[in-house]
């Protein structure tokens, strides 16, 4: 059980980590808890170590203790989060993120989740800059990850509210004010925000259902959002997280932590959303499949035997997933009317928006794709490749001369890259259950 552990915590005391490691492990994030540093170390060099939760009463907690730890996991990035009761809330600079040891387990889940995708596609924004080495590429550090920080505050103008915003503005941060839920989507709207942060005024319902609409926006489904109350309220926490909100803060927390929980959302969002801009403008590039905007076969190859090493090097998994269009009466139509060649490029251009930014998928053959999954365990795969099938399965595609609409289906290979074992055979592998499946059909 342990060799499976996500999360690793740092801590000499026996009671808030056990009772949040039981939550998470139910979450999905089964955690290691070490008392030594040096033990913490080499856990993170030795398991696939997804992040790091350190006490903060921990003697060793220090800025020199975070660098160590991220040398310890190079080169794969992972977040390394204080855990903190300091009501002082002097936080020194290296950390990904401060939590209270009250957080509630799925505010620290829902994080987690973020900051590690996030994670894993700058590494994948880096290894891609080795691929496209003749696009020129500029550096992470160049792209402005972090400037120009915009945050949208909706509430009633009262004395809390102007404070909190001048105090982010001496932050060097946007801040707009919106007073009703109405006004708040005409600017989620018009523009794009880092962190929308709502005060709960006299009850949260409002907030929450402003929360609710976000999260069924697509577009806005990303934005963190700051939940603030005002006043001493009952709210089940788990549901307001599960409704989209990323993060509260109640009555008696200090102006100075909500402000500066506030900006590492927003910061750990813009490096999540530039990077994702980053890699899907690669998308339009001359290397790309031409009838698709997918990578072409052999760029594919190159970049998943990269993808290969890279997960050696960082101690993470990678799957690959093979898509090959059915053999249905629908494609055989649509092949002898070459409708199917013509809706190719609403095809990849599918399948390019329902991976991540950080997924690589490519064309194989003129009805074959394939997706790299990097820090993707195998099940994890095995549901994107479905999910996949499922939305495409469910669009009708024009068959032009007054026929009518045809449906595309997919046979779903996947397998996990297994311990030095050659990219080109994990393919294969995926391959092969794609065969199996059709002819158990």
């Amino acid at each position: 059980m342990t060799l499976n552990a996500r999360l690793l915590i740092l801590s000499r005391n026996e009671d808030w980590p056990s009772r949040l490691g039981d939550e998470l492990d139910r979450l999905g994030w089964r955690t290691i808890t070490a008392t030594h540093e040096r033990a913490a170390a080499a856990a993170i060099a030795d398991l696939q170590i997804e992040a790091v939760l350190i006490d903060a009463d921990h003697p060793a907690t220090s800025a020199d203790l975070v660098f160590d730890l991220r040398n310890a996991c190079q080169p794969r990035r992972l977040p390394i989060i204080l855990v903190s009761d300091n009501t002082q809330y002097d936080v020194p600079a290296g950390w990904d993120m401060v939590f209270n040891s009250s957080a509630h387990p799925h505010q620290i889940m829902l994080r987690l989740e973020h900051m590690v995708r996030a994670n894993v596609a700058e590494e994948e924004y880096d290894l891609r800059r080795e691929t496209f080495t003749d696009l020129k590429m500029p550096s992470l550090e160049s792209l402005g990850l972090e400037t120009g920080l915009r945050i949208l505050s909706v509430g009633d103008p009262d004395p809390e509210f102007l404070a909190l915003m001048n105090t982010l503005r001496g932050y060097g941060a946007d801040v707009v004010g919106a007073f009703s839920s109405y006004s708040a989507f005409d600017f989620l709207h018009d523009a794009e925000f880092d962190t929308v942060v709502l005060w709960g005024g006299k009850t949260p319902a409002e907030a929450l259902a402003v929360a609710a609409g976000m999260r069924r926006n697509t577009r806005l489904y990303h934005t963190p959002i700051f939940l603030r109350l005002q006043k001493t309220v009952e709210i089940d926490m788990g549901d307001a997280y599960l409704r989209g909100v990323s993060d509260i803060s109640f009555p008696e927390t200090p102006e100075t932590e909500i402000a500066d929980r506030i900006l590492r959302l927003a910061k750990a969002y813009r490096r999540q959303f530039t990077i994702r801009k980053a890699l899907e403008s690669l998308r339009n590039g001359p290397k790309m499949d031409k009838g698709t905007g997918l990578f072409s076969r052999d760029l594919f190859a190159g970049h998943l035997a990269r993808l290969s090493r890279a997960a050696s090097e960082r101690n993470r998994p990678l799957s690959v997933c093979v898509l090959k269009i059915a053999e249905t009466p629908d494609i055989t139509a649509a092949r002898s009317r070459k409708a199917l060649e013509r809706a190719m490029p609403q095809i990849g251009s599918m399948i390019s928006r329902l991976v991540r930014a950080e997924d690589t998928a490519g064309r194989l053959s003129p009805e074959v794709f394939a997706l790299a999954l990097p820090a993707t365990t195998f099940a994890a795969a095995q549901s994107v490749g479905e999910r996949i099938a499922a939305v495409i399965g469910c669009t009708a595609f024009e068959a032009g001369s007054g026929k009518s609409p045809f449906i595309v289906e997919f046979d779903v290979g996947v397998a996990e890259l297994l311990p030095n074992e050659p990219a080109a055979a994990a393919l294969m592998r995926a391959a092969a259950a794609v065969n199996q499946r059709q002819e158990a059909i």
